[in-house]
């Protein structure tokens, strides 16, 4: 089980747009910090930056050798963030599944016709 504070982490992560691109790109294929930064139009340290915070929330795995750092995704913590997601979506297809039948319920008992009460005549208080 994940913990919630690296939950946080990823999804943190992925809040920028930038650091979201990466992710994409990184789908497809293990990169290099320097092929990554050739396709954004901030600097090299300014990748740099994106790479540590999504290797830093377990988003990125990155083996450096020599001077060269590859990048490649983890599985793992997008399998967490992706499981997260989808319990959310199971509880809240769930009760919104309830919502609606107590809905069609009540609209099914307002269409019977109700039977009128006869209301007692008040005993007066002296």
């Amino acid at each position: 089980m994940v913990k919630q504070s690296q939950l946080d982490d990823i999804f943190f992560a992925l809040a920028d747009p930038t650091r979201r691109r990466i992710v994409e790109k990184l789908v497809r294929r293990s990169l290099t910090v320097g092929e990554i930064a050739a396709d954004f139009p901030i600097s090299q340290p300014a990748i740099s930056k994106h790479v540590k915070v999504l290797e830093e929330s377990g988003l990125l795995v990155r083996e450096v050798s020599g001077r060269v750092h590859h990048c490649t995704l983890s599985a793992k913590a997008m399998r967490a963030a992706s499981t997260w997601l989808d319990r959310q979506e199971r509880y809240w297809n769930d009760a919104l599944d309830s919502l609606s039948d107590y809905l069609e319920r009540a609209a099914a008992d307002s269409d019977r016709p109700t039977r009128t009460r006869r209301h007692l005549p008040r005993k007066k208080t002296s």
